[in-house]
């Protein structure tokens, strides 16, 4: 009878959290992007998409430049030393220096390869990479975070929303290759986590985001 319990509960749980993602865009914004005419192209690539967001959201990419997530350093404010995985050897994955095609699939930028890449450049700025509520939205693991080939730019342009625990857990969650690997306590139980798990995030009471705490020191 137990089990049984446990069964119908984990079901409805199921359920329940369908219901909320399925009614989640219309709760959460007040703009439609599908009716959007900049949004209307076949995208061939990732920077066009940036082109076309930020004439609307004219400031976002040089928002995000300021930011921990593209920059990968931070300026001590004590000795001035520059830190940061970009700079330093890291706790986990050593260096991205030799490997960066495959490391920037997690970096919210398109095309960092080699020390040649533009960090000035607004149409480098990924905007679909945390704001994609599609869960089609894939970066390749070998050119510099671009995205797949496969991937319908204009179908997850035209779905953007708020950053949720999927966005940013498609990186955080697979940090050092695979999920929970490099950081013990985050990975995709985070996703719609039971109150015992997280008693903020709990998906079926208070339903924090990481972004609910995490905010303005990206």
């Amino acid at each position: 009878m137990k089990s049984l319990i446990s069964i119908v509960h984990h079901v409805s749980r199921v359920a329940i959290l369908c219901f909320l993602i399925a009614g989640s865009a219309d709760a959460t914004t007040t703009a439609d992007h599908s009716k959007f005419k900049e949004l209307q192209d076949a995208f061939d690539s990732g920077p066009e998409v940036t082109r076309a967001c930020i004439k609307c959201h004219t400031e976002a990419a040089k928002q995000i430049h300021k930011t921990k997530h593209w920059t990968w350093e931070f300026l001590n404010p004590d000795n001035k030393q520059k830190v940061g995985k970009r700079n330093v050897l890291n706790n986990f994955c050593i260096t991205p220096q030799s490997n960066f095609s495959h490391c920037a699939a997690c970096h919210v930028g398109y095309g960092w390869v080699d020390t040649s890449f533009d960090f000035t450049s607004e149409e480098n700025v990924d905007c679909l990479v945390c704001h994609d509520t599609t869960g089609d939205y894939y970066k390749a693991e070998e050119n510099g975070g671009l995205p797949r080939e496969s991937v319908d730019l204009a179908h997850v342009a035209q779905n953007v929303g708020k950053t949720s625990r999927d966005t940013c857990g498609a990186c955080h969650f697979f940090g050092g290759g695979n999920d929970g690997v490099k950081h013990g306590d985050m990975d995709t139980s985070l996703a719609a986590p039971e109150r015992e798990l997280d008693v903020h995030m709990d998906a079926l009471g208070e339903d924090f985001t990481c972004a609910t705490c995490h905010k303005n020191f990206g």
